[in-house]
């Protein structure tokens, strides 16, 4: 049965000895962050931190670093065990999330006495960001984090509001500062209608509220559908949730900790430098929208999880990037069969999870493939995607080699290499390409320059058909017997990462 909570996921991390009990003192001031990269780098045990000093004393929290970074070799395998998914295959993974989506569940309430984030509440002058040890993860960073918090928003157009990620970065007691970029749906509603509207948008910050609700928050969740149901179907249970003590907005009830307050409108703090996931330190200081905090709910000891972005681009070497491998790429999946496009597979490049997508589909028709980026550069806020490459059908995504053989056999830079949207699409300020004054200071958290999309096609082409070596027909033969003999189809796919010395 599917894990439904934070702790329980843990539990299945440590029943399959991947977890790493820290009993030792460690500053949440670099020390936390630097064990974190290293078990990151090396495919090391998830480490969680289990006395944090605080100002020379332990402090009533415990952090978790990147408890959703996936093994090198099959970054989906923890999601997959929690939920009960096979993990053997990355295609058949897929196939399994995409069916658990197309059933998604509407959640249940409970009271605030049957709900763990609850068992302490303090509201007001109470409540204080400063009593829990936010992790300062890089050397150069503009502040202390919460990297791997789920926003809980306002949704017009569904009854339980909308959930995304977004990090904060801690100022004081009773203030951060979001990183809202424009282009996505819950900073569009806080700029182009609270803010208008010079009304406070209610929020919630939740931390550590469980691997379908981190996965949920990953995806891009149809205008009017709200994530919590997915959620529920991903889990194959209602998500429990439970009212906010000072706002109508309702959290997942077995959340860590939650941090009720307003975004206020009109009023910026600094937000950043921040070490980005392009593995460089990002900048410059940018002015973010503020979250005041009304209530701080939370678990007793709460375990605080954290992301160290900057490991590196590949996947599996921290939570955010496994999370686009493993909820991202199946959640983009059935969302361009629902949109009536013949994809078998979408999902993040390997190495560039969030610049750079692998697309499997056939050529049902001519210009078809225009039609499918026309669609995916236009429809889906996918702001930090530059381009797109497009495989055959039994092309598998996960698999950089087979990717690489596709582009060296298939692309032909002359005819298979397209721009599209040249100048007029707006960007993130993320990117590492882009010049300090390209990144500007816009009010609204996008670049002040625009940036072109492209996709390659590198799908096969019956005009130039490609010569193989050998006899193709006795080479499957020799698999499928192999296979009858008990050999996992899993040892034919070549290693779906490139290992390095070290």
């Amino acid at each position: 049965m599917a894990v439904d909570t934070f702790r329980r996921y843990l539990d299945t991390l440590e029943n399959a000895r991947a977890l790493n009990r820290i009993d030792a003192a460690v500053s949440w001031d670099l020390e936390a962050s630097a064990v974190t990269m290293l078990a990151n780098e090396t495919d090391e045990r998830i480490p969680v931190f289990e006395h944090v000093q605080s100002r020379d004393r332990d402090a009533d929290a415990r952090l978790v670093g990147d408890p959703y970074r996936g093994p090198r070799r099959r970054p989906w395998e923890w999601l997959g065990r929690a939920f009960d998914l096979p993990v053997e295959s990355g295609p058949a993974y897929y196939e399994a999330v995409t069916d658990r989506l197309r059933e998604p569940l509407e959640p249940a309430v409970v009271a605030a006495d049957e709900a763990p984030c609850k068992e302490v509440v303090r509201t007001g002058t109470d409540a204080s960001l400063l009593e829990f040890p936010w992790p300062y993860i890089h050397q150069g960073d503009g502040g202390r984090y919460a990297t791997l918090a789920t926003l809980v928003a306002p949704d017009p157009d569904s009854e339980w509001g909308s959930w995304s990620r977004h990090r904060a970065m801690i100022h004081d007691r009773s203030q951060a500062s979001l990183l809202l970029l424009a282009g996505e749906q819950v900073p569009n509603l806080y700029y182009f209608e609270y803010e208008r509207e010079d009304e406070p948008m209610p929020v919630a910050l939740t931390i550590g509220a469980g691997p379908a609700v981190e996965c949920t928050a990953e995806m891009w969740i149809p205008v009017g559908r709200s994530e919590v149901a997915f959620a529920g179907g991903l889990q194959e249970q209602s998500v429990e949730l439970v009212e906010c003590e000072t706002n109508d907005l309702h959290v997942p009830a077995s959340a860590e900790l939650v941090i009720e307050g307003r975004v206020l409108p009109n009023e910026r703090l600094d937000e950043g430098p921040f070490g980005d996931y392009f593995g460089y330190m990002n900048g410059p200081r940018r002015s973010m929208p503020v979250l005041e905090v009304d209530a701080i709910t939370h678990r007793e000891t709460p375990y605080l999880p954290f992301c160290v972005e900057g490991t590196g681009v590949g996947y599996g070497q921290n939570s955010s990037s496994t999370l686009q491998i493993a909820a991202g790429g199946p959640d983009a999946t059935l969302g361009l069969r629902a949109a009536g496009f013949d994809v078998e597979m979408a999902a993040p490049w390997p190495f560039t999870s969030r610049t750079v997508w692998v697309i499997a589909t056939d050529r049902p028709y001519p210009g078809s493939l225009h039609e499918l980026a026309n669609f995916i550069f236009t429809t889906w806020g996918m702001l930090h995607i530059d381009f797109f490459v497009f495989v055959d059908s039994d092309v598998n995504p996960l698999n950089p080699r087979a990717v690489v053989e596709a582009l060296a056999l298939h692309a032909d830079p002359a005819a298979d290499f397209h721009q599209f949207g040249v100048e007029r699409m707006p960007k993130v300020p993320l990117n590492i390409y882009q010049t300090p004054d390209e990144k500007g200071s816009a009010a609204v958290g996008t670049s002040e320059s625009k940036t072109a999309k492209a996709y390659i096609d590198a799908r096969s082409d019956d005009a130039r058909p490609v010569q193989s070596i050998g006899d193709r027909e006795a080479r499957t033969r020799a698999r499928e017997l192999l296979t009858e003999a008990g050999f996992p189809e899993s040892a034919f796919e070549p290693s779906p990462t490139i290992e390095t010395d070290r």
